[in-house]
């Protein structure tokens, strides 16, 4: 199957089930004809039985009559009538035993029997035969009430036959139809694990593309388009790899050359401030100033990249390891608890026990990152809530703080690197703008996710980490 493409995989699938539940339905379709041909001819049968059975019953009733009339007049004529109707009844009789000869057992014989000595007994002349014939009569009467009874027992049993017939074929459809949904579904899994595993491992390729994780091969099996759209994104893959290396190549160099002349102004600038060349004059000190602090600003721009692009490169290195989420929050609140006491900021903690499969190291820093911008932007005196709580197949972990929150044209502004809040903290802070942005980089590498959630005081950041029990 793996030489097949994805179209004609489901046309296969598809052709075996059609063929599966078409087999089950012109096999029941044949059944039922058989069936229906089957009661079809019983109930024509039945008809000619009774009409056969009715109309000896209508000849034996001709020859009593005749036959009395004749012990009366003595009439040829009327004894050459019971012969004539004899051999009509002899003919109907011939007709019952075809249609149903095994139910009537020795019937047949007594009755011909008894109408051949009612026939002899007639032909002799001279002779007192009255009241044998007579006797003999009734005694054909009874034959006739037997083959009657015979021949309702025989339409009785062929009924029930045919009742059984079709009980059977029921059943037996039953199990055919059970094997069949059996067989479709069975064939309908196989090809949807043989056609959803490769989405799956296409999804999963993707996904780690998008995380730059670019270590691993893609390796797509399946239909053989799809194997085909495995090795393009593996080739992107490796495209991509080489871009990010570039990248990092060429980020690394133009800080190295950046930060020779910014070393230089920078202690131009100091020397400068310190009047070592001579005294300055106020315009010339505040114009030193000015140059000295863009001076700074621009060597923490330099080095908050380099840091960026450090966050990003250690994304691409995890280790994954089981850990108490409590014991996360414990120590990233015990690494801010000095900070957090210079403003009379309580922390509290909210933890479900449990266990969570992350990257300890990459959590620690967005937790880090986190408290940091929730006490720089919290009031004095305020309370900051961190709470890592279990959700059905992940882990929320909140920070949630009573500051002035962010404004809504920054909810998505504020994950790009350099960009900050629009809302001035309470406290002067000389960040970056890079912290969220390294906070959403770790957390996309442990196949997570970070928002902005709406609160109706301060901001609510949830990071969600994806645990598999």
């Amino acid at each position: 199957m793996k030489r097949i493409s994805f179209l004609q995989g489901m046309l296969v699938g598809f052709v075996f089930i059609v063929a599966l539940l078409g087999g089950v339905a012109i096999n029941s379709w044949l059944l039922l004809e058989n069936l229906v041909g089957e009661s079809r001819e019983n109930s024509a049968l039945a008809v000619e039985l009774s009409a056969a059975i009715q109309t000896l019953n209508e000849r034996s009733v001709d020859m009593e009559r005749s036959a009395r009339q004749y012990l009366v007049l003595g009439d040829g004529d009327l004894r050459r009538r019971f012969q004539s109707y004899l051999e009509e009844s002899y003919e109907q009789l011939g007709r019952i035993e075809a249609l149903a000869a095994p139910g009537l057992g020795d019937v047949p014989a007594q009755w011909r029997s008894v109408a051949g000595k009612i026939s002899r007994r007639l032909a002799r002349q001279n002779e007192k035969t009255e009241e044998d014939i007579l006797v003999l009569l009734d005694r054909l009467g009874s034959l006739n009430n037997q083959v009657a009874q015979a021949g309702q027992r025989w339409m009785d049993s062929e009924n029930t036959r045919l009742i059984h017939e079709l009980e059977k074929h029921r059943i037996q459809l039953g199990s055919k139809l059970a094997l069949a949904l059996i067989g479709a579904v069975s064939v309908a899994l196989v090809m949807g694990w043989w056609l959803l595993r490769p989405v799956r491992q296409l999804d999963r390729a993707i996904r780690r593309l998008g995380a730059r994780r670019f270590e691993e091969e893609i390796n797509v099996g399946g239909p053989i388009d799809l194997r085909r759209l495995g090795r393009r994104l593996d080739w992107l893959r490796q495209h991509l790899a080489e871009l990010e290396s570039d990248r990092q190549k060429t980020l690394r160099h133009v800080s190295h050359e950046l930060k020779t002349p910014l070393t230089a102004l920078k202690e131009g600038a100091a020397l400068l401030a310190e009047e070592v060349p001579g005294p300055l004059s106020p315009g010339q000190r505040e114009v030193v100033q000015i140059m000295a602090h863009n001076v700074l600003g621009l060597q923490e721009r330099i080095e908050s990249l380099l840091g960026l692009n450090a966050a990003i490169f250690d994304a691409r290195q995890l280790n994954m390891v089981r850990c108490e989420a409590g014991q996360l929050l414990t120590e990233a609140v015990s690494r801010h608890e000095l900070r957090a006491q210079t403003r009379q900021i309580h922390i509290t903690q909210q933890i479900d026990p449990g266990e969570v499969r992350l990257d300890t190291g990459k959590m620690a820093l967005i937790l880090d990152n986190l408290l940091a911008n929730a006490i720089d932007f919290s009031p004095q005196g305020g309370e900051i809530v961190l709470a890592a709580r279990r959700a059905p197949d992940a882990w929320h972990f909140d920070c949630i703080d009573a500051g002035c929150g962010v404004a809504p044209d920054d909810s998505e502004r504020i994950f790009q690197p350099f960009v900050q809040g629009r809302l001035p903290a309470p406290v002067a802070r000389r960040g970056s703008g890079v912290g969220l942005s390294i906070v959403r980089e770790l957390a996309n590498a442990m196949g997570g996710k970070v928002d902005l959630l709406a609160s109706a005081q301060g901001a609510h950041f949830r990071v969600e980490i994806p645990d598999a029990h």
